[in-house]
């Protein structure tokens, strides 16, 4: 799996487990696609989620900005 394939993965778990608490606005079958979508969405949760959800989304968004000069990550 490339690079980019598991950080959209990881996205797309860190966001349906924590879609009900920080996302909840969000439709269901949403994910953010776009790294502006990405880091938003890494925001929300770091914003509204527990210590937990901050540190995971902080760790995604480390790994988003080591490859920050792919437009996508799909």
């Amino acid at each position: 799996m490339d690079h980019g394939a598991a950080l959209a993965m990881r996205v797309r778990e860190l966001t349906d487990r924590y879609r009900s608490r920080c996302l909840w606005f969000l439709r269901e079958d949403h994910y953010p696609v776009s790294t502006e979508e990405i880091l938003r969405v890494l925001g929300w949760i770091e914003r509204h989620g527990d210590r937990e959800a901050y540190r995971l989304a902080a760790e995604l968004r480390e790994w988003l900005s080591r490859n920050s000069s792919a437009p996508s990550v799909v």
